[in-house]
């Protein structure tokens, strides 16, 4: 079993759902952002969902746009992403990170390069938003086939003719976006979600977790209630933000705050 399939089957035997928590990898500087990255899982972070800086994050609202924008002017790389990553299993090697971002950086690093040293570093899956499933070959396949998941996005506009090919090559979970629009833009309506994750269910087996728009323990909890869980990046991202100076350094107590929201967040997701 892969690490995601092992922490979602953990997941189901403790009768909980999972709290995927979102940061960009190098945001605000390196030092840093590997500081939070390893004190995700303490405070309570099932998944991590590690972004990849990208000069261009289309998807993405402006909290996580400025958020690659910072980690790339600290020097972040797609390399120095997979430092991260590699340097974090020398102490964790249970909570699953996935890789998200967009195709650019991963084709002019290599694709087959870049999947061998991502299984190499310890990734688990890959989030690619700008590769729609009839691009398969190009990096979902191989990646499959080297050993990443492949978690896919559906959306409120993904209807039933559309939901088959999207989840044809889907692995590890499906990535529900449970409004339509960017990251962090507005909330999402429990109803709506709850019918849309429900729809999906009915055409995999696969895990099902909610994200985009949820900001508070309230609706980490709600969207988790009718998923199998609660994705949270904007306002993890939004905290580092506030704690920066006025020349875009880190204030002290910038990683606390991080994951003492981070924290909060999870009690919410399996708040009883």
């Amino acid at each position: 079993m892969t690490r995601l399939e092992t922490c979602f089957e953990t997941l189901r035997t403790q009768n909980r759902k999972a709290f995927v928590a979102f940061v960009t990898a190098g945001d605000p500087d390196l030092a840093t952002s590997a500081k939070i990255l390893e004190g995700l899982p303490g405070a309570g972070a099932d998944i991590i969902e590690l972004g990849m800086p990208f000069t261009d994050p289309m998807a993405d609202g402006p909290s996580i746009q400025a958020a690659s924008q910072r980690a790339l002017a600290a020097g972040q790389s797609l390399a120095g992403t997979l430092d991260m990553v590699r340097a974090f299993r020398q102490t964790n090697d249970t909570v699953p990170i996935v890789l998200m971002g967009y195709y650019n950086p991963i084709y002019i690093y290599g694709a087959e390069r870049f999947i061998a040293d991502a299984v190499a570093a310890g990734v688990d899956g890959l989030i690619v938003v700008d590769l729609p499933p009839e691009e398969d070959a190009e990096l979902c396949l191989p990646a499959m086939a080297g050993g990443l998941n492949f978690i896919r996005l559906a959306t409120p506009t993904t209807d039933d003719k559309r939901l088959p090919e999207v989840l044809k090559n889907t692995s590890g979970f499906v990535y529900y976006v449970s409004i339509t629009g960017i990251t962090g833009s507005a909330a999402p309506q429990a109803q709506d979600v709850a019918a849309n994750v429900a729809r999906i269910q009915r055409h995999t087996d696969l895990p099902v977790c909610v994200g985009f728009g949820i900001r508070t323990p309230e609706q980490a909890k709600a969207m988790s209630e009718i998923s199998d869980g609660a994705v949270v990046g904007s306002a993890l991202v939004d905290v580092i933000s506030a704690h920066l100076d006025g020349e875009g350094r880190a204030k002290t107590g910038l990683v606390e705050s991080v994951l003492a929201l981070a924290s909060t967040l999870a009690k919410g997701v399996n708040k009883v």
